[in-house]
C-alpha cells in the first residue's frame, strides 16, 4: 500500500507563522522528516505517536539529497503519511521540487503546503518592508551559495529595488564583491540573524561595510541579508515591533 508525502513549510522560526494546513498535517501524519532550521516550537506541534527523523542541513553534517529522497520514498511505500518539514517555504531554496519530482516519478503522491519564507518574514520582524511606494516597487530573492559551491550569481542582481540574499553569510566577502559591481558602496544594507525568533539580531550598515558588519558581530547562519533603500524605514517601523 502506497502512502503519501506532504512537503510542509514550517515558516521562519516563530511557530505562530505556521499555516493552519501545516498544523493539520503535523497533527495527522505518521512520520515527520525535518530539517535543522525547523524550530523546537514547531516540532512540539507534531502528534505524539508520529516518528520524528532528523535530516539535518548544517554544513558538514547534512545527509545527501539522494539519501533523503530515498528515505521519503521508503516511508511512503510503507503506507504512511509522511510530512517533509522544511524551514521557510519548500520551494524557496528548499529543494522541495527535487524531492517532489523524485517521488511522483516513482508513483508516490506528493503535495506541498506553502510556508512563510524568511526572505520576507525576517526583514518584516526587523521593521524592514521589502516593498514600499516610497522606495521600492519590487524585490528580488537570490541565494548566496549555489549548489555547485560558487557564490552569488551576478545575472540575478538588479540595479535597483530591494535585494534579499539567503544563505550568504558563509560567503559574505564574495557576496559583497559581487554586489559592489552593481550597487553603490553607500547603498543601505541590513543583516537579520535568526529572524522572527527570540534570538533575532539585526545589524544595519552600508554595502561597503557588509563583510565587516558580519565579522565584527559574529553573525552566523541562518541570516538574511537585505540591500536597498527600504532599510531607511526601519527607524519609523521598528518601534512598533
Amino acid at each position: 500500500m502506497k502512502g503519501k508525502v506532504v512537503l510542509v513549510g514550517a515558516g521562519p522560526g516563530d511557530a505562530g507563522l505556521l499555516t493552519l494546513k501545516g498544523m493539520e498535517m503535523l497533527k495527522s501524519c505518521d512520520v515527520v522528516v525535518y530539517d535543522r532550521l525547523v524550530s523546537e516550537e514547531v516540532l512540539k506541534l507534531v502528534r505524539g505517536e508520529a516518528e520524528l527523523i532528523y535530516a539535518g542541513k548544517n554544513l558538514g553534517e547534512s545527509q545527501s539529497q539522494d539519501a533523503i529522497n530515498h528515505l521519503l520514498l521508503r516511508k511512503a511505500l510503507e503506507g504512511k503519511l509522511v510530512v517533509r518539514l522544511k524551514g521557510g517555504d519548500p520551494y524557496v531554496f528548499g529543494r522541495g521540487e527535487e524531492e517532489c519530482s523524485f517521488l511522483i516519478q516513482r508513483g508516490v503522491p506528493c503535495e506541498v503546503v506553502p510556508g512563510v519564507t524568511s526572505a520576507i518574514a525576517a526583514p518584516a520582524y526587523a521593521g524592514i518592508p521589502v516593498t514600499s511606494r516610497w522606495f521600492s516597487s519590487g524585490f528580488t530573492v537570490v541565494t548566496g551559495s549555489k549548489s555547485e559551491g560558487s557564490g552569488i550569481d551576478l545575472d540575478y542582481i538588479p540595479k535597483k529595488g530591494t535585494l534579499i540574499i539567503m544563505m550568504g553569510v558563509s560567503k559574505i566577502e564574495e557576496v559583497k564583491e559581487a554586489l559592489l559591481k552593481v550597487r553603490s558602496p553607500d547603498t543601505p544594507a541590513a543583516i537579520v540573524e535568526r529572524g522572527t525568533t527570540l534570538q533575532q539580531r539585526v545589524f544595519a550598515c552600508t554595502l561597503k561595510d557588509l563583510d565587516q558588519c558580519v565579522f565584527e558581530n559574529g553573525v552566523e547562519a541562518p541570516a538574511v541579508i537585505v540591500v536597498g533603500e527600504v532599510i531607511k524605514l526601519r527607524d519609523k517601523l521598528w518601534k512598533y515591533q
